[in-house]
């Protein structure tokens, strides 16, 4: 059996929450040959309480440690990892029933595609679903064109990196997730994109639940986004460098 393996970080989840991303997990239509596993990393050194349903299912692997933020949390919990690719999945967050296979199917015919994106629906607090416009065309994500697009725009993005399903040794080559308070996902995909092509998936791959205890809504060092987008910007401008010092080899 291969395996993807989808990774979420908890602190002072909600369980309600905890239990719609298992069943969101659970429903998902996986192509023959293929299964899930769900390491839920609980960003605090006790042991995380689950419901018994959740507990009970072996796909689903918990584990602990001392408090590190997000991106430190999923880059504890990918050296337990063993599957194929690495899906992110955030807490609060929801997975149609296609998302894991519209990622599986893609790197599988294109070994040239480090990492896949997909659409996503905001997921309103009364339960409906809200489109939203933007998205890029389905297909390849040139090397490097997510950094373009964010330098360019204020840094934003026009792929949602809470979406990525990355090849996992691509995951462990870029050292996991940035260490940032929030945006550790958007430094991830960025640093993945430096060294390879990207895969926009025109299907929707996520309902992305909207809420006032959102961590992007709550967290009170907002005015910190100048330096977390400043370091990000920093560590490609690095990687571009050394890069091209590669290219003309030794002595150039």
């Amino acid at each position: 059996m291969v395996l993807i393996s989808v990774i979420t970080p908890v602190y002072n989840a909600r369980l309600d929450y905890l239990t719609a991303v298992y069943e969101s997990l659970a429903a998902q239509e996986l192509p023959d040959g293929w299964s899930w596993e769900w390491l839920v990393q609980h960003d605090d050194p006790s042991d995380l309480e689950l419901p018994a349903a959740i507990v009970r299912d072996q796909r689903v692997r918990p584990g602990s440690a001392r408090h590190g933020g997000p991106g430190v949390a999923r880059t504890v919990a990918l050296q337990r990892a063993g599957g194929r690719y690495v899906r992110n999945l955030d807490s609060d967050d929801v997975l149609p029933p296609n998302a894991l296979a519209d990622a599986i199917a893609v790197l599988e015919s294109h070994p040239e595609i480090g990492w896949t994106t997909c659409r996503v629906l905001d997921l309103m607090p009364d339960g409906s679903l809200t489109e939203f416009p933007g998205d890029p065309a389905d297909g390849p994500i040139p090397l490097g064109a997510v950094a373009e697009y964010w330098r360019a725009h204020d840094w934003r993005l026009h792929v949602h990196p809470t979406t990525i399903t990355i090849r996992h040794d691509l995951l462990l080559a870029i050292g996991g997730w940035m260490a940032l308070p929030i945006s550790e996902d958007t430094g991830m995909m960025l640093t993945a994109n430096a060294f390879s092509p990207g895969w926009f998936i025109h299907k929707v791959g996520l309902h992305y639940r909207q809420h006032a205890g959102q961590i992007t809504k709550a967290d009170p060092n907002a005015s910190d986004r100048t330096e977390r987008m400043e370091m990000i910007n920093r560590r490609l401008k690095a990687i571009d460098a050394l890069l091209d010092q590669a290219k003309k080899g030794p002595g150039q």
